[in-house]
């Protein structure tokens, strides 16, 4: 009992006499706000062979077999699936057949879990169904016991599982059709105007995934600040708040809070490996810290993130056939591609060795074809960026559909990479209305991208686009694109903003100086001296694509 990870002070008193059960459910719980699913099935499990009486730790270890806001029924494969069912519905007859020891609000939870896993069998389009309709049966047991932080948090939970990640629609800011947003929305802020309701790790988790999409992220800021630090050891709920901070610019918080992120699932690797599902959120830590590293000009910390994430992903965990990890996990392995361009390491790109598997590491393998192409392009060496281009469209053949970073598949995230190689070269070949139509396709199909955080494309691809514009001395149609990355201009959608990051305000306050507007430059240039502040290399264009930018 002693020794264990710590996870903050969260209790939920159930019905045991029996110390070490109350110890292990409560673990279990945390661990499931926290989305360590196996971990909690684990604490689960340890509560009900402390007490075997105890129906809650029964449901708990069945509630945290099923489907999440980040993994979906539809993201699992048949067999996991299968397997996953078939233990939540035993765990759930464990629990019905303990109910008549349980409290009324653990019996209610029970028998309304019953509505998810109606059968140990079934079809993904059936689980779909039954997630409905317990999401209809935990609205009752919220109506019954709607001062009960963790019946508010489940409630919450079960209707934004009806329509994960599409909560907003991006393109008007409005609630998404057929989204019970709206009502998730009540439920968590009644929850967090109650008594210990920003001290409850659920509720704050949830209401962060629940703004992020929306036209004002920054409604979350109180309960990230509430959530950081709250469960020490839980890397995940550590990582949130940075959901909101890069959505406000908070750049720097996004690197020091997934730091300590990464700190606390350093010690859950160390006891529970890397060949566990848990790998992927892992994983999120370090692609969030090279993504708040990127924006803030810091070279070194990205990179280190990019390189100690690849160090954690072995290839007996890529090669895990259900879940097939090698789909949810290989893709981040080309993200140091992202870092090398963002920072102009064109020598370094260019001397990189490809993978010796390429039909594994097929993503990785495209995309340094395609960093390839952009670096010989850059530093104006045409005919090897052609050939690299043409290698990168045969490795983009072989990948499958089935490849995803989160949310977007990585053949999507390839589509960018292609307009934006086409565009780097064309321009380095003088064609440049050509150049010019292959970047803005590159902005659209980065726009157009399913929400994620980090976004699927991680260099905003208007920092190319305004750089060579500025180039090109096109200075208006280049401040347009800078208006827009940095969200001074209403018309993009939020979720694509970047406030306040340092390379579209150097490429920004240029563009004011050359069009005579220096009373805009002057109030841009003192947001541009504080993010120059903290970058660890100098930042003279929005990319190192543009001549002179080293």
């Amino acid at each position: 009992m002693d020794g264990y990870f710590d996870l903050g002070t969260h209790t939920r008193p159930v019905s045991t006499n029996i110390a070490a059960a109350q110890t292990w459910f409560d673990r279990g719980l945390v661990w499931c706000y926290g989305y360590n699913h196996e971990e909690s099935v684990d604490c689960f499990a340890k509560a009900a062979e402390a007490d075997p009486t105890l129906a809650i730790a029964h449901w708990g270890a069945a509630y945290a077999q099923g489907c999440n806001y980040n993994k979906p029924w539809e993201a699992f494969d048949d067999a996991d699936f299968q397997a996953s069912l078939s233990a939540a519905r035993s765990h759930l007859d464990a629990a019905l057949a303990r109910v008549d020891g349980a409290s009324d609000a653990e019996a209610a939870l029970i028998k309304a879990l019953a509505k998810r896993y109606q059968s140990n069998t079934g079809t993904l389009d059936e689980a779909c169904t039954w997630n409905a309709e317990y999401a209809d049966a935990m609205r009752e047991v919220y109506n019954r016991f709607a001062d009960d932080l963790d019946v508010a948090t489940l409630f919450a939970e079960a209707l934004m599982n009806l329509t994960p990640w599409a909560l907003w629609d991006l393109s008007t800011g409005e609630i998404a059709e057929g989204a019970a947003t709206q009502e998730a929305i009540d439920v968590l802020e009644r929850g967090l105007g109650q008594d210990g309701g920003y001290g409850h790790p659920g509720l704050l988790h949830l209401y962060i995934h629940l703004w992020e999409m929306s036209p004002r992220p920054e409604t979350a800021l109180r309960a990230g600040d509430a959530l950081r630090d709250l469960v020490p050891d839980a890397g995940h709920l550590n990582h949130m708040p940075t959901h909101i901070d890069v959505l406000c610019g908070h750049y720097e918080r996004v690197v020091s809070s997934n730091s300590r992120a990464i700190a606390a699932d350093t010690k859950y690797l160390e006891v529970a490996g890397p060949l566990n599902f848990y790998s992927l959120y892992r994983c999120h830590n370090y692609h969030f810290k090279v993504y708040g590293a990127m924006f803030l000009g810091q070279m070194a910390p990205a990179l280190q993130a990019a390189e100690a994430m690849n160090a954690t992903l072995p290839r007996a965990l890529l090669t895990i056939e259900s879940p097939p990890m090698a789909d949810w996990l290989e893709g981040f392995v080309s993200v140091k591609q992202h870092v090398l361009i963002r920072f102009g390491q064109w020598d370094q790109i260019v001397a990189q060795a490809l993978p010796e598997d390429p039909a594994l590491f097929c993503v990785t393998t495209a995309m340094m074809h395609y960093a390839k192409a952009v670096a010989y392009a850059a530093s104006d060496r045409v005919p090897q960026a052609e050939a690299e281009a043409a290698l990168f469209e045969a490795a983009f053949e072989r990948v499958p559909e089935t490849r995803f970073i989160f949310n977007n598949t990585c053949r999507d995230i390839l589509a960018v990479a292609a307009a934006m190689m086409k565009g780097e070269i064309a321009y380095r070949k003088a064609e440049f209305d050509a150049a010019f139509a292959h970047l803005r396709k590159s902005v659209a199909l980065d726009d157009a991208m399913p929400y994620d955080e980090p976004w699927g494309w991680m260099q905003p691809t208007r920092h190319a686009l305004g750089a060579l514009l500025l180039e090109q001395r096109q200075f208006d149609a280049a401040a347009e694109v800078y208006r827009q990355d940095l969200g001074l201009d209403p018309t993009l959608p939020r979720a694509v903003q970047h406030p306040d990051n340092v390379w579209s305000l150097q490429g920004y306050y240029e563009c004011l100086i050359q069009l005579g507007r220096s009373d805009e430059a002057r109030m841009v240039k003192q947001r541009l001296d504080l993010a120059k502040g903290r970058t660890d290399v100098p930042v003279k264009s929005s990319c190192f694509c543009k001549l002179g930018s080293h």
